[in-house]
């Protein structure tokens, strides 16, 4: 259901230039969900660090406004760097890849490689409770050297 209720908001979007309003309780009605779905897809999928910024008002008249944010691609990347902290798990790495590759930040195949740098299998070696630290300092310093990098 999640995919639905994303791929329906995404539609919105491209079909309002990267605006979409919609009401929570219209749109569960619509598409068969309850609205606490549709709440969970806009903190999980339509988060700053994916590009948008939500607004809510909630009562009867109650909306949501997403809005996609455009940046130029090295704002992008370094806001992406700012958000890492000090570990990073392997499924935000994937995940943080995919958005930078949605946004046309960087190419397939650098997501392809990077994600061979950053996955679980690449830290193997490492002492598990290590492995979230480095991948953060190796998923910080690719991304820096991609903004210098131009």
């Amino acid at each position: 259901m999640s995919d639905v209720v994303t791929e329906y908001i995404l539609r919105v979007l491209a079909e309002g230039g990267g605006n979409a309003e919609i009401q929570r309780n219209v749109l569960a009605g619509e598409l068969g969900c309850v609205p606490s779905q549709i709440n969970y897809v806009l903190t999980s999928r339509f988060t700053p660090e994916q590009g948008y910024l939500v607004e809510s008002k909630r009562g009867g008249g109650g909306y949501i406004r997403i809005t996609r944010v455009k940046v130029d691609r090295s704002s992008a990347i370094m806001h992406l760097v700012n958000s890492i902290g000090d570990k990073l798990d392997g499924i935000t790495a994937h995940a943080m890849l995919n958005n930078l590759q949605q946004w046309g930040a960087i190419r397939a195949e650098d997501a392809r490689l990077m994600a061979a740098a950053l996955s679980d299998k690449a830290y193997s070696a490492v002492p598990v409770e290590g492995r979230d630290k480095l991948r953060a300092a190796v998923f910080k310093n690719m991304l820096v050297t991609l903004v210098q990098a131009g």
